[in-house]
């Protein structure tokens, strides 16, 4: 059926787009791991592993939905320069923020258990975003409202390759 079709392929599209976050989230928590302090090392590395195997969960995903998993960039271009802690930190947010965009456009594509699994890493990469921020956004995942929560918001905005 097209319909059914048409879904499939957004699905398989919205899921090759959490797969290129989560490549993009392990490299940029290499840079924060670089940078943060003693004092929060431990979280950025809970990051890391949290992304580390969600990237592994959606390359299977992608398979599983009759894709090839894109494979990760040697490199990806930052936001911003990451000089320091302070940046690291920021960097770890907007990578959560990131996230919780590509998973929100999952949740919308796909059904089941798929579906599940992205409410879940939309979820917790919301809740990792409002850790590193310290504040939050109302609607996470939902470029609309977090570009009313200010210029760092940026939900599903695609990591440049370099």
């Amino acid at each position: 059926m097209p319909g059914e079709r048409r879904r499939d392929r957004r699905a398989r599209e919205a899921a090759q787009a959490a797969l290129g976050a989560e490549h993009a989230a392990v490299y940029g928590y290499g840079v924060v791991g670089a940078r943060i302090g003693a004092e929060r090392a431990a979280e950025a590395r809970e990051a890391f592993d949290a992304h580390r195997a969600r990237r592994d969960a959606m390359s299977r995903a992608v398979r599983e939905l009759g894709a090839e998993p894109e494979a990760a960039a040697a490199g990806y271009t930052l936001p911003f320069p990451v000089p320091d802690e302070a940046a690291a930190v920021r960097l770890a947010a907007e990578l959560e923020s990131r996230a919780a965009g590509v998973y929100a456009d999952l949740v919308r594509a796909a059904t089941g258990a798929l579906r599940r699994d992205a409410a879940a890493a939309l979820r917790d990469a919301a809740v990792r975003s409002v850790r590193w921020r310290g504040d939050g956004v109302a609607f996470p995942g939902l470029a609309e409202r977090a570009a009313a929560a200010g210029p760092d918001a940026s939900p599903s905005g695609s990591p440049n390759r370099s």
